[in-house]
């Protein structure tokens, strides 16, 4: 990765102040979405990383994930499985819950959705606390997928997200 592309790519994403609470700075990524060509070099960026891989499954935490996770799974020829709010899947689910700020989520992911043994990247838009990413690694897990790494599009590292999740390799395009 060239310093030249990160920094083409942290120029489309917005600072939004007090958002979602007072005092937060939330890094919204929706301008390099809409930017055709940034865009295209985030996931390049990401899709180079993992080419050849065997990549055998991208799995995409909801929201954002979905977005980062469905055409990284294109690019790797790879099949797409999302993780959800709880209440949103319909078939039989696993489920983990998850410490947030203010209490707790749920997160859910089919109890068919890959094969035990599938090799399994787990992506999404932003590492952040971790909390998010680790009930994703723990739902993984019960379906039977081998982790090959988390990868992220950005990362604000001040949140020492990678803390709750050192067992694991991660990669993010951009840090903040």
């Amino acid at each position: 990765m060239t310093q030249e592309i990160i920094n083409d790519l942290k120029s489309k994403i917005r600072d939004v102040p007090d958002f979602p609470k007072p005092g937060v700075v939330f890094r919204d990524i929706t301008p390099l979405l809409a930017d055709a060509q940034a865009f295209r070099s985030a996931l390049d960026l990401l899709g180079d990383r993992y080419q050849g891989q065997g990549v055998d499954v991208v799995v995409g935490v909801e929201a954002r994930g979905f977005i980062v996770g469905s055409a990284l799974a294109y690019k790797l020829g790879a099949g797409h499985v999302i993780i959800r709010k709880a209440g949103k899947l319909p078939f039989k689910t696993h489920r983990a819950i998850y410490q947030l700020e203010y209490g707790t989520d749920t997160l859910e992911i089919h109890e068919d959705a890959f094969h035990p043994g599938a090799r399994v990247l787990i992506a999404d838009d932003v590492l952040a606390t971790g909390g998010t990413v680790a009930a994703a690694i723990d739902l993984v897990k019960k379906v039977g997928g081998e982790i090959l790494e988390l990868a992220f599009l950005v990362e604000l590292t001040f949140l020492k997200g990678r803390e709750k999740i050192q067992d694991y390799p991660i990669f993010s395009v951009i840090k903040y």
